[in-house]
């Protein structure tokens, strides 16, 4: 699978996110944008997520 790297200022903004306690999961398909910041959610809750940020049917 090939990922490619988000812009600066998206990796900026991500970084930004986790000195506050946030976390940034991002699309892995090309050139998609979708991304999904979340902070203080259950762990099932993070899992669902993840799984929408990641699985690119589910939002394309």
């Amino acid at each position: 699978m090939d990922r490619s790297i988000p812009p600066l200022a998206d990796r900026i903004h991500d970084a930004l996110a986790l000195l506050t306690g946030r976390r940034t999961v991002r699309c892995p398909e090309p050139g998609c944008q979708v991304s999904v910041r979340y902070r203080a959610v259950t762990p099932d809750e993070a899992k669902h997520l993840t799984d929408l940020a990641t699985d690119h049917t589910r939002h394309r």
